[in-house]
């Protein structure tokens, strides 16, 4: 059976003939129809992309057609269409799973034909996602920390897949949440290093004035308050790996006893004169452009191009398209888990509101909006109005990212071109330019 095969299940013949003429005016669908719910349930084993379903039929009511239908064909899609306007009812249905609820009047075929688009596009995701967690999980199983199947996602598990077999030293950058050290345990748990250790270590997060201490260690008596022996991080992640977070931070001072760790591939805790061999990987992450804080002369030259290896950008989540919909989905069904809820799933329009915000703050700000949208639906069922999204200064956001004026330019256009949902006219009057000016920037920006 095709995947973009829609069952149609109505006993009114000339009503279902209507219905087929709807779903065939996009010629990529296929349709099968039904007058009765036994003859449909006899052939779900072909597993059709939807089901529009009358609510009455001869021998099955809608809920009890729905029940039987998701016992044989779990999750598969499920519209009713009926002629019943009961708000109740409809709540009810898609309460009870139904993917949604259409009254049969003037608006059906645009409201039909809109549903069952969401429901492919909603079906390629799936299945491009289950099919990269294939593809990749023969191998390495990077999918079950790193979440999407965007075109850049995938590159980014290319070159994870590059380092695995050496020892190369890994530079991961992009903004704030954007899951910087999800990406160093991937690589550090699908290494050869697997087995050793996997330190964590926040430069920014610690006084200069103790970071040597916690890197190198330090011998009893070494200084006030050192009445232990301590092994410093770089000592316990011998034979594993060391993950310095915000490297950017590292004060000069240090920055050159971290030069001379890499170079000697030894250590020395403070108060000792006997220097330790160490075996370790090195895998950095930072938000700031390392070359640019060099030009500055607030990173060592020398250091940076001993750390960059192989260099990893992650991109914030803005530019990972509808991967937005898959982590908002993985989420969600976490924090059910976690919270003995039912799992949930987002409305058409819900769906549309999450794609449409920028997230300064990233995954971490996607994750924190999908658990208070939970928490705010009254059903099963994540509504717009259930999702709380916090106002930014977009100018100052769109300032500091310090671009040139062609890239603002693009910033802005993009920008608008979402808001307006990519209608050339409103957005052509909002910037006061000519369409064709508009048009020709679109295709120079490659933003159609």
């Amino acid at each position: 059976m095709s995947d973009s095969c829609v069952f149609i299940v109505e006993d009114d013949p000339w009503y279902c003939d209507l219905l087929e003429y709807y779903i065939k005016l996009d010629p990529e669908y296929t349709v099968e129809k039904y007058l009765t719910g036994k003859e449909c349930l006899a052939n779900l084993y072909k597993n059709p992309l939807a089901i529009s379903l009358d609510f009455s039929l001869p021998d099955y009511k809608g809920t009890e057609m729905l029940k039987q239908i998701h016992e044989i064909r779990p999750g598969l899609p499920v519209i009713i269409i009926s002629g019943q306007k009961d708000i109740g009812t409809a709540v009810e249905l898609l309460k009870d799973g139904a993917w949604d609820y259409i009254v049969k009047d003037d608006d059906t075929r645009n409201r039909l034909l809109n549903t069952l688009k969401i429901i492919r596009e909603t079906s390629k995701i799936r299945l491009e996602n289950e099919q990269l967690k294939v593809q990749v999980g023969k191998k390495y199983d990077f999918s079950s920390s790193i979440i999407g199947s965007s075109e850049t996602l995938k590159k980014i598990y290319s070159k994870i897949e590059k380092t695995l077999d050496s020892n190369i030293n890994v530079s991961i950058t992009g903004e704030t949440g954007t899951g910087k050290e999800l990406v160093a345990k991937a690589i550090h748990y699908n290494s050869s290093r697997n087995k050793k250790s996997f330190v964590v270590i926040n430069v920014a997060a610690i006084p200069s004035e103790l970071i040597e201490s916690e890197l190198f260690g330090h011998e009893k008596g070494a200084f006030t308050g050192a009445s232990n022996r301590r092994i410093g991080k770089l000592e316990e992640a011998d034979k594993g790996t060391i993950f310095l977070d915000e490297i950017a931070e590292m004060s000069p001072n240090m920055q050159a006893k971290l030069l001379r760790v890499l170079q000697e591939r030894e250590i020395t805790r403070i108060g000792s004169n006997d220097p330790i061999k160490v075996d370790v990987r090195v895998i950095t992450a930072t938000y700031k452009d390392l070359a640019a804080e060099v030009k500055k002369g607030s990173f060592r030259a020398d250091l940076f191009y001993r750390l960059m290896g192989l260099p990893v950008h992650l991109p914030p989540l803005r530019e990972r398209g509808k991967d937005i919909l898959i982590l908002s989905k993985y989420f969600a069904d976490e924090f059910c888990k976690e919270n003995k809820k039912t799992i949930v799933s987002f409305s058409p329009d819900a769906q549309h509101k999450l794609l449409n915000y920028s997230y300064p703050g990233n995954i971490r700000e996607l994750k924190s909006v999908i658990e208070l949208s939970i928490l705010m639906a009254d059903g099963d069922i994540v509504k717009p109005d259930d999702i709380t999204l916090t106002a930014i200064d977009q100018k100052q956001d769109l300032l500091q990212k310090e671009l040139s004026l062609e890239e603002y330019n693009k910033e802005i256009i993009k920008y608008y071109l979402e808001k307006y949902d990519h209608k050339v006219i409103p957005v052509a009057k909002k910037l006061k330019i000519a369409k064709s000016t508009l048009y020709r920037l679109i295709e120079k920006y490659e933003l159609s």
